[in-house]
């Protein structure tokens, strides 16, 4: 075990890569959301990308929900990129975007000319002291290497505090790290297939996560083929902390970042809630195994590639065994608002689909986000029904507001 230490406040960071994401990031708890601008990111290919252009929006979002704002632009930049970074950095300043997320000193440099706070991306790799202690002299915080354990980051952290490291804000340099996501095979996700096979850089945000899939080996001089079953080599699980958070935040980690900008509303919505409950617990001393299965059955219920440590407590990493979500349950579109009665917080659907008491149901829009909640009473236009079917107006009670044409999904069981 680590011994305890005074946890500072734990900032918990969520990915936004759409609006209806970002949203759902703010309304469930998160502290700061992260996201890209269409180019020079790490899910420049993500089929949730922003653009240039919704940079104020995402701003008075942020403002109006009380989170910090930081832009990612940690890809690998050419000397053609360079007039678009300056130009992407010179409009982040314009909207006082809170932080820069990067890893090229080019970006680096021209966003401190800019005044803008920096924090340096897990593409550096950062994973000793000496390398800490270089770059606090460019950036506030630092996401650290993913293979690092709990008791090398803890040894980090101590070193930190005793040299009382600060960045060029003059705060104490933080710790950041992810807790909860993706994770690559690639050094701190640092890969060379894609781009191998498809001419698609990963280090440029392209990444076709050809190592995801499963492959045959095939001996040239017989032709005999072999299917490497049972596991997709390439692929690891996803991290999931939330089983030993305390160590973590116990290990010196200010920051807990949620991987997910190419993820659904929902994913965000529920990883964040999650992790804010559980954050919530270590801080307040009622954190337990008995919480902590509650909270991990609902991150099991969204996407996840199977869950495991990473390489946080030194022990072998799992493997997704087979292709795409292993997530308990599944959204299907049933419809969508047709109106909302404020004063009675009744969302009126036409349904595309079949309806009844009792059912789940999640509604995602641009500007709601995410609401979830189980199907009450049912009413038509002549009075309350247990079901509904396709091409039905009805209505239900909702736990907060929606929006004209919010779409309506129904959570179901993930077909096995």
């Amino acid at each position: 075990m680590i011994a305890e230490i005074s946890l500072p406040e734990t900032e918990l960071l969520a990915p936004a890569g759409c609006f209806p994401s970002l949203q759902a990031g703010i309304a469930s708890g998160a502290d700061a959301v992260y996201f890209g601008l269409a180019q020079l990111n790490m899910r420049a290919r993500a089929r949730r990308s922003f653009g240039l252009e919704d940079l104020p929006e995402i701003m008075n979002r942020c403002r109006v929900g009380g989170v910090k704002a930081c832009l990612t632009l940690n890809t690998l930049l050419y000397d053609h990129d360079l007039k678009l970074v300056y130009k992407l950095l010179e409009v982040a300043a314009e909207n006082k975007v809170d932080a820069v997320i990067a890893s090229d000193m080019a970006c680096i440099m021209r966003a401190r000319e800019l005044g803008l706070e920096v924090h340096l991306s897990t593409q550096l790799s950062v994973s000793n002291f000496e390398s800490f202690k270089f770059y606090t002299q460019f950036c506030d915080r630092i996401v650290l290497a993913r293979e690092l354990t709990l008791k090398m980051i803890r040894k980090l952290y101590e070193q930190v505090v005793a040299a009382d490291l600060r960045g060029p804000s003059g705060r104490p340099a933080e710790i950041e790290a992810f807790a909860h996501g993706a994770l690559c095979v690639a050094v701190s996700g640092r890969c060379g297939m894609s781009l191998h096979t498809d001419n698609a850089s990963a280090n440029r945000g392209a990444c076709v996560q050809n190592c995801r899939k499963e492959y045959d080996v095939v001996d040239k001089e017989t032709g005999k083929k072999l299917t490497i079953d049972n596991n997709f080599v390439m692929s690891p699980n996803d991290i999931s902390t939330i089983e030993f958070l305390d160590q973590l935040l116990q290990s010196g980690i200010k920051v807990l970042k949620i991987e997910g900008r190419g993820r659904s509303p929902e994913y965000v919505h529920t990883v964040i809630s999650s992790y804010r409950k559980a954050i919530d617990a270590v801080h307040a001393g009622t954190y337990s195994a008995e919480f902590v299965a509650v909270l991990l059955d609902d991150l099991k219920s969204v996407y996840n590639r199977g869950l495991s440590e990473g390489y946080y407590l030194g022990r072998d990493q799992g493997w997704s065994a087979s292709y795409g979500s292993k997530a308990s349950k599944q959204k299907v579109q049933i419809g969508r608002v047709s109106h909302f009665y404020n004063k009675l917080n009744v969302a009126e659907i036409t349904s595309s689909g079949k309806v009844a008491v009792g059912d789940e149901f999640v509604i995602i829009g641009e500007t709601t986000g995410v609401v979830e909640g189980e199907v009450g009473e049912i009413h038509l236009e002549d009075g309350k029904v247990e079901s509904v079917k396709p091409k039905d107006v009805f209505s239900i009670r909702v736990p907060k507001k929606v929006r004209k044409n919010d779409k309506v999904y129904l959570m179901v069981p993930a077909a096995s």
